[in-house]
């Protein structure tokens, strides 16, 4: 008799493997069968067109309220009907009441992917990336896919493909066009429509930064904004840095990005286990930033685009970081030379090494007191930040006559149909 042993390491990564497989035979069954349901509802092109819904705009998170806030505010003024859908029950859309926008929660994860894959509908408005490339298809029953951006910075800094498969950008500056095409040639892909649009957010952010003042207590605040992932600065220089920063005898707020909870949850977890709050030190995850950004003195990242935010409509300085960074994970990967962000925030901001880690105190108190270049912070915007406070109201004008088109187009292609 042969005795067979496997040990646990080897054991439990065959038991996830099996768990994986299952899970997903069963997620593409359940895509089946749904879909068969609604092919058997919905079998005449006119039975579709009763059921499509003109426009919709998808949250995969309630932090992108922020975004869209302004454009349903913008699509509702002018009549046209939208359903706004999102991944989050908690989602402040949810408590709006719009008279031609209807809010729905969809469900989280595989659910909500389940639902839009099966979409029939016109226009779809989103901002989260990576459409027809995992879980999230294009509907073969929707008929125009629209990015709108979330955050300033480079369209390439998006995991791999994560643009290629919409068919209009809503750019937030010229410089971006080129990052688009150069990687459609790469890729032999269609050319999407880009439209330089600006960002809704940020105008909005502007707005109430207009007259707001600070509550002055005599005491600075640093805040440490990093993006998620490998080239974190929570990953990179990790605990000894925060260690540092407290140190210092300044107010820290540590505000991870929101992902963060997600893809590095081990290190965040770890993080605020060894570093509860205190008196000096907050955790910050307010779905809305605007506080948190208006109480510091200074920001502390790598290459988030929330930096640009800081400096933007704060116009206060930023310490920065490209320790070990790599762009293996992004679009980024496939263009030469530097990102627009890396290569610009070097103009903005002073850099964090892990050798001058060491005086962090004496670096945050030389760019405190030196502040940030005007000139260079107008070139910037001037790139990255188009249409200022505008930009809602240029995307709804967009939706509403694309929408249009299409349905103008689809009516004549049944007329022809008929003759």
């Amino acid at each position: 008799m042969v005795n067979l042993y496997i040990d646990p390491g080897t054991g439990s990564m065959l038991f996830t493997i099996l768990i994986s497989a299952v899970s997903a035979v069963v997620y593409v069954v359940r895509i089946l069968w749904i879909k068969a349901k609604t092919m058997a509802g919905v079998k005449s092109q006119a039975e579709r067109n009763a059921k499509k819904i003109p426009v919709v705009i998808f949250a995969d998170h309630k932090r992108y309220w922020t975004t869209f806030k302004p454009i349903c505010e913008e699509l509702d003024k002018r009549g046209q009907k939208a359903v706004y859908m999102t991944a989050s029950p908690d989602d402040p859309a949810l408590e709006c009441h719009f008279e031609n926008i209807k809010t729905e929660f969809i469900g989280e994860g595989n659910k909500a992917y389940a639902k839009l894959n099966m979409l029939i509908a016109g226009v779809v408005v989103a901002t989260t990336p990576n459409l027809d490339v995992f879980q999230w298809k294009r509907s073969k029953t929707v008929d125009y896919y629209v990015h709108v951006f979330h955050a300033n910075g480079d369209t390439a800094l998006c995991r791999l493909y994560g643009l290629d498969y919409y068919d209009a950008l809503m750019l937030p500056g010229e410089f971006a066009e080129h990052e688009v095409r150069e990687l459609e040639r790469q890729r032999n892909l269609p050319p999407k429509e880009l439209k330089m649009m600006g960002l809704p957010y940020l105008d909005s952010m502007y707005q109430r930064a207009q007259g707001y003042e600070k509550k002055e207590t005599g005491e600075k605040t640093v805040l440490l904004s990093p993006t998620w992932g490998p080239n974190s600065i929570l990953v990179k220089f990790g605990s000894s840095f925060i260690d540092r920063l407290i140190e210092t005898g300044y107010n820290i707020i540590i505000r991870p990005h929101p992902q963060s909870y997600t893809a590095d949850k081990d290190t965040i977890e770890t993080l605020m286990n060894k570093y509860p709050e205190t008196d000096k030190l907050h955790w910050n995850r307010d779905n809305d930033n605007f506080d948190v950004l208006a109480s510091a003195d200074i920001m502390i990242s790598d290459y988030s685009g929330v930096m640009y935010d800081f400096i933007f409509i704060f116009n206060k300085p930023v310490i920065y970081t490209t320790e070990g960074y790599t762009k293996d994970p992004y679009d980024c990967w496939c263009l030469e030379g530097e990102t627009w962000m890396v290569s610009t925030i070097r103009k903005l901001g002073k850099e964090l090494t892990k050798e001058n880690a060491e005086n962090i105190k004496e670096l945050i108190d030389t760019s405190i007191s030196e502040g940030v270049d005007p000139v260079e912070v107008e070139q910037a915007r001037i790139e990255t930040w188009c249409n200022v406070g505008n930009s809602a109201s240029l995307i709804a004008d967009y939706i509403v006559d694309k929408y249009a088109g299409i349905e103008a187009e689809q009516m004549e292609k049944e007329k022809e149909a008929k003759k």
